[in-house]
């Protein structure tokens, strides 16, 4: 690795690390993108991540590209880089685990291997690009190990992480067989950022517990021979520009849209990546419970479900289609009539504009996971609403989101009699309670927004204030 003072002329760099970059200028108006994108610019930044191509071969050499400022190290996985490590895992072992589906993990040990691998590539790729003086900011579980790797070659610079999704409870992360050898490779890591107190409590106990932790200060840990920062960072939207998203020509044509076939019926949304983890099927019930235990319900109200597929060809994620399918046909076929639909069930994504103009008509938004790091379509939700006449969240006291957002009618998503309970009293809910609720909400999620996230991972070390109380 180059060794570079600071200087005026040679200001320290961020060098993100994360699976998806946002090489494709379309992928930069939301989400990690918008956090990253200005101070990746203003110092003259490196995005490492994968290409998005699967090759026969390994690919030792990443493809640099440079776009408004911004370089870009792009790495192509083999195809049993990519089964092994993504596949299988990534998404078939870290990610149930993490979300508390221990019945949906497959611990097959030889998946392992390709994780590590990979991980030593990307660390390669930022070895190979980096000063002494850059700020590594590493992103979500599939780059465990970045630090680790860093620090056997030499690396005595800054390296931070931020986990976008929850962190089990210590006896549910001990089920991974290679517990110890991760929790171990956290500790090379100067700071992580989790999305909730939970997510801290649950890393720090682990830390204390299994590692020989001492906690030294409100968010450090001694450990392994060095201070570790653990600091509660929620992540945000950027929520002025979601707002005049929701304003504009796109938007408002999807509306236009929608508003023709609802035919002035009330409308219920929901917008989720198709996933295990998000509480579809208990969803559907719900909103069928709706329509059976207040019959005045069918024909002036219906919901929509936005559910693109993910991970398609993982056999979970199939069942998990065939169910849905299966459900909707049934609830359609029970409830519906000549004129009216009761759900209308899209699996196939839509532009971040036409979801801010969906959001901005419809009456309640259904954000039900069973389990969630944080879930910013609450936010998104909020954001695009006419604060004269607000919509009403629903949403899961398991997402992350709940932590910062209760003003938000919060339920069980497993209770589903209780959802359908909920959801009756949102779509009859007074006005000067939705504007009451919204005002509160939507001031939490403008001032707790990307920046302010962005600001609070990066605040000094010793940096204890919590998360600010939003008046209501």
């Amino acid at each position: 690795m180059r060794q570079t003072h600071n200087t005026p002329q040679n200001p320290v760099r961020l060098i993100a690390v994360s699976n998806r970059t946002a090489v494709d200028p379309n992928a930069r108006a939301g989400g990690l993108a918008v956090a990253l994108w200005d101070s990746l610019k203003s110092t003259n930044g490196l995005w490492v991540g994968w290409s998005g191509k699967v090759k026969d071969f390994p690919s030792l050499t990443p493809t640099k590209v440079t776009d408004d400022g911004v370089d870009f190290a792009l790495c192509d996985m083999s195809k049993p880089q990519y089964e092994g490590f993504y596949l299988n895992y990534a998404n078939s072992i870290l990610w149930p685990l993490f979300h508390n589906r221990l019945d949906l993990v497959n611990f097959d040990l030889h998946n392992f291997a390709p994780y590590q691998e990979t991980n030593r590539q990307f660390a390669k790729a930022v070895e190979d690009n980096a000063n002494s003086e850059d700020f590594i900011w590493v992103h979500d579980y599939h780059f465990f190990l970045i630090a680790h790797e860093l620090r056997k070659n030499g690396w005595t610079g800054e390296i931070g992480f931020f986990l976008h999704i929850p962190f089990p409870a210590p006896d549910v992360f001990r089920a991974l067989p290679e517990a110890a050898l991760m929790g171990r490779a956290l500790c090379d890591y100067d700071i992580i950022g989790l999305q909730t107190s939970t997510d801290v409590i649950n890393l720090k106990r682990y830390l204390v517990e299994d590692c020989g932790g001492k906690e030294v200060g409100e968010e450090d840990v001694l450990v392994f021979g060095r201070t570790v920062t653990l600091r509660h960072c929620p992540i945000g939207i950027d929520a002025k520009n979601f707002r005049k998203a929701a304003l504009g020509k796109p938007a408002k044509k999807a509306a236009k849209k929608l508003r023709r076939f609802l035919g002035g019926r009330k409308q219920i949304i929901g917008v989720d990546r198709m996933d295990y983890s998000k509480g579809l099927p208990q969803r559907f019930e719900a909103v069928s419970k709706l329509f059976d235990h207040f019959p005045e319900t069918r024909g002036v109200t219906s919901f929509m479900q936005i559910a693109p597929p993910s991970r398609s060809i993982v056999d979970e994620y199939v069942q998990l289609r065939e169910r849905l399918d299966g459900l909707c046909g049934r609830i359609n076929g029970d409830y519906g009539d000549l004129d009216w639909i009761p759900i209308r069930y899209l699996a196939r994504p839509y532009e971040r504009a036409e979801i801010a103009g969906l959001y901005a008509m419809s009456d309640v938004c259904l954000v039900t996971p069973l389990q969630d790091g944080m879930n910013l379509v609450a936010k998104e939700f909020i954001a695009a609403q006419d604060e004269s006449d607000p919509g009403v969240l629903i949403l899961s006291q398991f997402a992350g989101a709940a932590e910062q957002m209760k003003e938000a009618l919060i339920v069980n998503p497993y209770d589903t009699e209780a959802v359908a309970q909920t959801l009756h009293k949102a779509l009859n809910m007074p006005l000067e309670e939705r504007q009451a609720r919204w005002k509160a909400l939507h001031k939490t999620v403008d001032t707790q927004d990307i920046n302010w996230w962005r600001n609070r991972f990066f605040a000094p070390r010793g940096f204890t204030q919590s998360v600010p109380k939003i008046a209501t």
